[in-house]
């Protein structure tokens, strides 16, 4: 009999233990907003990267805790990527613009400090060139279509605080083609903050 409360005891004592860690992940699951700088640039064949193209993205993200030092998080972003090719006559600009949905695991190291992988799929919005050059040296006719769809894989680290206040820096490593001819994919730099709520 004795051996039968005890059990019961320690079956209760898990249950409220379990129960009272679900309820301290669960607290601290949040969304929020972040924005940020882009640095974009593409690689062509898997060997030769063109210049870089400043941008910016916005959106937003929700976390969702699975232990006290993992978590899941999903955004939803506009993005503006692209790349820059400069000559000395001018300079050809590629405006690629994306709303991305990355899913990225976060793990911390310690409370404030977190590394994040994931994968991620975007869908081109709009897309625009132009030529910067005194002597015509580009086709102003020529535009390029890029394909709807891209994918990846992103990685980063950063820093959060108590106040739900993060600093990011992520590298999105594209595995789509963005056109059909040259294997091109995108390669991004990215610079966030973000504010929970």
């Amino acid at each position: 009999m004795k051996k039968q409360y005890i059990l019961m005891a320690l079956f209760f004592g898990a249950l409220f233990s379990v129960n009272g860690q679900e309820q301290t992940i669960k607290s601290k699951s949040n969304g929020g907003i972040k924005a940020g700088y882009n640095l974009a640039a593409v690689q062509y064949d898997g060997d030769t990267e063109t210049g870089q193209r400043s941008g910016f993205h916005v959106g937003v993200y929700g976390e969702s805790y699975i232990t006290d030092f993992a978590s899941i998080q999903i955004e939803a972003l506009y993005s503006q990527q692209g790349y820059q090719i400069e000559t000395d006559g001018g300079t050809f600009t590629q405006k690629l613009n994306y709303i991305n949905l990355p899913l990225s695991l976060k793990l911390y190291p310690v409370r404030t400090f977190y590394l994040e992988a994931g994968p991620q799929i975007g869908y081109a919005i709009s897309h625009k060139e132009t030529y910067d050059s005194n002597f015509n040296l580009f086709d102003t006719s020529q535009e390029f279509e890029p394909n709807n769809f891209d994918y990846g894989v992103n990685f980063g680290v950063g820093f959060k605080t108590e106040s739900n206040v993060t600093l990011g820096v992520r590298y999105h490593l594209g595995l789509g083609d963005i056109y059909d001819d040259g294997s091109p994919k995108n390669r991004v730099w990215q610079f966030s903050v973000g504010f929970g709520f």
